[in-house]
């Protein structure tokens, strides 16, 4: 089994309004998706969780993530340099163009308070 990471308002199943999901896709968002993510409002976190929890110190394995640090997450992404951060790692997987992307996904999450749904 993977990881798939859903925003969410609840922390009980995945609850965006049809206002959320459409700031998602307004976002232009291009994370990859798994087999029931990737559409607005989701990704496949299996694909970025060691560069997330690298960069910000959270889990994308948590089953829930409350909106006060998903938005103490954004702004660990939002201070970082994409190209020093994927650099520090190491890790030749992630070019910086994915800690831009999950920028995008998290400032969406933050600006509309939600939090994340890790299901595996």
């Amino acid at each position: 089994m993977g990881l798939d990471t859903f925003a969410s308002r609840s922390p009980e199943d995945i609850i965006l309004s049809e206002e959320e999901i459409q700031a998602f896709n307004d976002a232009e968002i291009f994370l990859c998706g798994g087999l029931f993510s990737g559409d607005g409002g989701s990704f496949r976190g299996k694909v970025y969780s060691f560069l997330v929890s690298e960069i910000t110190g959270e889990s994308l394995h948590a089953e829930w993530t409350p909106p006060e640090t998903v938005r103490e997450m954004y702004e660990v992404l939002a201070a970082c340099d994409p190209q020093d951060a994927v650099d520090d790692l190491g890790y030749p997987d992630h070019p910086p163009e994915d800690v831009i992307e999950l920028l995008k996904f998290f400032k969406v999450c933050s600006e509309r308070g939600l939090g994340l749904l890790g299901w595996s």
